[in-house]
C-alpha cells in the first residue's frame, strides 16, 4: 500500500509506515501527479481534496487530521466510492485553551475582569461546548447559539444569534458553509458588527471567511471593538496584513495545534484507515505522546487576583504573545514569500501540550481559585 502524507502530521511516517509505504509531503505540494499511485491520502486543512486533486488517482481513502472538513469534497468520495475519516474532537481541547489564553491575556491587557462579564459563544459543538465551560469555570455567563443543535433537541439553552449581540464578549465556533438556512460565510458581516455592544470583545478561531475582513476593518476603525483575536484569515496563506496590525492577537491558524490534539488526529485516521482496509492497528496514542516539559507547576498566591494567577500559569504551558508575535514578523516579510512564512510558521510549530498533562500546586489554600484552575482544564491536588 502507498500512502502519501502532509509532512505537519506529527509522527504519519513512524505510525503508517506499519501498514504500507509513506511519502511525506508539504501539504500544498500534494499534486494530482504526488497522489495518482496512491492507494490513501492524508492531509491537514490546507489541502484541497477534490475532482482535480484525484481525478485519475487510485485512491481508495482519505483522511484528515483534523476536525474540520469544508476542505474536502465529501460529494466526490462518496461518489466515487472513496472511504473519509476526519478527526472530530481530537483538537477540541486544544482550541478551546487557546480561546481561555487570549481572554485572560485580553482582560490583562485592558484590566477587564473577566469574572461576572458575558461571553457568547457561536457554534456549541467539540470546541464551542469546551469554550463555554471553561468561561462558566471563570465565572463569566455564558450564551451559546447553535440552530442546528436547538432545532434537534429544543434546548432552551441555545439562543438566537441576536440575543448575544449584547455581551461583552463573542468567540465564534462554526464550520464554514457556504448555503443553507445555517450558512456561515461572512456570518460576521457589517450587519453583524454594528450591532454589537459598543466596546465588546470579538474572537475568531473557526475559519477565515466565517468573518468579513473588510467589515471587521471598518468596525475596528470606528472604535465599535475594543478588541479582536484572530487565529484564522481570509485567503490564507496571504493574510490581510492591515488587518493584523489592527488586532490585539494575530495568531497563524494554530488555536488546535496543540501537541496532544495532533497525536490524537493522527490516531483516529490511522484507526479509520486501519479499519478501511480491515487491517489491524498496531500502535495507540500512547506510543507517540512524551512526558510533558512541565508536569508540575507550583504558584505563589501573593495578594495576586485569581484572573492574573490564572493568566501567569496558563502563560507558563502556553504563551499566546509569542504566536502573536511571530505572526507580526510576516509584515517584514517580501510580499510574495508572506505566505510561505505564514506555512512554515504552521509547519515548524513548536511543541505545545495541554494543561491537563500539568499539576497545578497552589502555596496556600484558595478553593476559588483551585476550583478555576481545574475548571480550565489542569490537574489541582486533591480534586479527583
Amino acid at each position: 500500500m502507498k500512502i502519501v502524507a502532509d509532512a505537519n502530521i506529527p509522527f504519519v511516517r513512524e505510525c503508517f509506515s506499519s501498514v504500507g509505504e509513506v511519502q511525506v509531503l508539504s501539504g500544498r505540494d500534494i499534486t494530482p501527479q504526488a497522489v495518482a499511485e496512491a492507494d490513501a491520502l492524508l492531509i491537514r486543512s490546507i489541502t484541497p481534496v477534490n475532482e482535480g486533486l484525484l481525478a485519475g488517482s487510485i485512491v481508495h481513502f482519505v483522511g484528515t487530521a483534523t476536525i474540520g472538513f469544508d476542505h474536502v469534497d465529501l460529494d466526490y468520495l462518496e461518489r466515487n466510492h472513496i472511504g473519509f475519516a476526519s478527526a472530530p474532537g481530537s483538537n477540541a481541547n486544544s482550541a478551546a485553551e487557546y480561546i481561555l489564553a487570549a481572554l485572560l491575556e485580553v482582560g490583562r491587557g485592558h484590566r477587564i475582569q473577566l469574572e461576572g462579564k458575558s461571553i457568547g459563544v457561536i457554534g456549541v459543538g467539540n470546541v464551542g461546548s469546551r469554550v463555554a465551560r471553561k468561561c462558566e469555570a471563570l465565572g463569566m455567563q455564558v450564551l451559546r447559539n447553535d440552530p442546528p443543535l436547538q432545532r434537534r433537541t429544543h434546548d432552551l439553552q441555545y439562543v438566537p444569534l441576536a440575543a448575544l449581540y449584547g455581551c461583552d464578549f463573542l468567540t465564534i465556533h462554526t464550520p464554514l458553509t457556504h448555503e443553507g438556512i445555517d450558512k456561515t460565510f461572512h456570518l460576521a458581516d457589517a450587519g453583524f458588527f454594528s450591532s454589537l455592544k459598543p466596546g465588546a470583545v470579538f474572537l475568531n478561531a473557526s475559519r477565515g471567511a466565517v468573518m468579513d475582513s473588510q467589515a471587521l476593518k471598518a468596525a475596528i476603525r470606528a472604535g465599535r471593538l475594543q478588541a479582536v483575536v484572530l487565529d484564522v484569515w481570509e485567503k490564507e496563506p496571504s493574510i490581510d496584513t492591515d488587518l493584523l496590525e489592527m488586532v490585539d492577537l494575530g495568531t497563524p491558524h494554530i488555536a488546535g495545534y496543540s501537541y496532544d490534539g495532533k497525536v490524537a488526529g493522527m490516531i483516529m485516521i490511522y484507526n479509520a484507515l486501519c479499519a478501511h482496509f480491515r487491517l489491524r492497528p498496531t500502535h495507540t496514542i500512547e506510543d507517540f505522546l512524551p512526558q510533558p516539559d512541565v508536569p508540575r507547576l507550583e504558584v505563589e498566591t501573593k495578594d495576586l487576583r485569581d484572573e492574573e494567577l490564572l493568566a501567569q500559569a496558563v502563560e507558563r504551558i502556553y504563551s499566546i504573545q509569542r504566536d502573536d508575535q511571530n505572526l507580526r514578523q510576516i509584515a517584514h516579510q517580501p510580499p510574495d514569500k508572506r505566505g510561505r512564512y505564514f506555512d512554515d510558521l504552521r509547519k515548524h510549530y513548536p511543541v505545545r501540550r495541554e494543561f491537563q498533562n500539568t499539576m497545578v500546586v497552589l502555596d496556600k489554600p484558595r478553593e476559588g481559585l483551585a476550583r478555576k484552575v481545574r475548571g480550565i482544564g489542569f490537574q489541582v491536588p486533591g480534586w479527583a
